[in-house]
């Protein structure tokens, strides 16, 4: 039996992503905040879990008791707000959430794998790592060291000979609640076509998945303008 845990599945990617997973045959264990939205995906079973709060660890581990054990963790969880004007509040809250929350909880999905040797963890970043974006310092910060950290821990499983696989999800702007708003933003993607490309990845074992050709061609040219170029840049 396929055993997954889906944080952040209450709506948009996760929520697209779980009802994959449980078309392909995995008993699922589903969390986010907003747990009532939990309920019509179908799980088998479910959590409400802040990843900011401090009893985070302790109940994805009381949801993968419930559920008999996890051989998939996919994170799915994150916020992010255009902040041109710096307020602290924004910036701290996505401090809190990509880089706290998402350590807090990679982290015990991680221990728990090593523990038992195995496993597979999978996470929504963002091609917003890929560079420093003006107006979203915190979010483009945080995305990249989500980047740096899932990289950092398939590193350091391979040299405790664990068999913990990592696959860093990068998606561009996706129509989803976290983009609404005035601005329009360009090359959005529908969720569900995301998730279809999310779940071929985790199939597959890929360690890196640009979502889709045409992110993956921006960013590989993002890769390639100097600093003192990128500077100027007006986004």
């Amino acid at each position: 039996m396929k055993r997954a845990v889906v944080i952040g599945a209450s709506s948009g990617i996760g929520m697209e992503v779980a009802k994959l997973l449980l078309q392909d045959g995995w008993t699922l264990g589903v969390a986010a905040r907003r747990v009532e939205l939990l309920q019509t995906i179908g799980a088998a079973e479910v959590a409400e879990i802040d990843v900011t709060a401090e009893d985070a660890t302790a109940r994805l581990r009381d949801l993968v008791a419930r559920l008999g054990g996890m051989d998939l963790f996919f994170y799915a969880s994150g916020i992010g707000k255009q902040n041109r004007e710096l307020r602290e509040d924004i910036e701290l809250a996505t401090m809190q959430t990509n880089g706290l929350g998402f350590t807090r909880m990679i982290g015990e999905a991680y221990r728990y794998f090593a523990e038992r040797g195995e496993g597979h963890i999978a996470a929504i970043t963002s091609i917003a790592g890929t560079k420093g974006l003006g107006p979203a310092p915190s979010y483009s910060a945080t995305k990249a060291m989500q980047n740096v950290y899932l990289q950092a821990l398939e590193q350091q499983a391979n040299a405790r000979g664990l068999r913990i696989r990592f696959t860093d999800i990068r998606p561009g702007f996706v129509d989803t609640a976290l983009l609404n708003g005035d601005f329009k933003y360009p090359m959005m993607l529908r969720p569900e076509n995301v998730a279809r490309e999310i779940v071929s990845a985790i199939n597959s074992h890929q360690h890196i998945r640009v979502i889709d050709w045409r992110y993956r061609m921006l960013t590989a040219f993002w890769r390639r303008i100097p600093r003192f170029i990128w500077r100027r840049f007006k986004l």
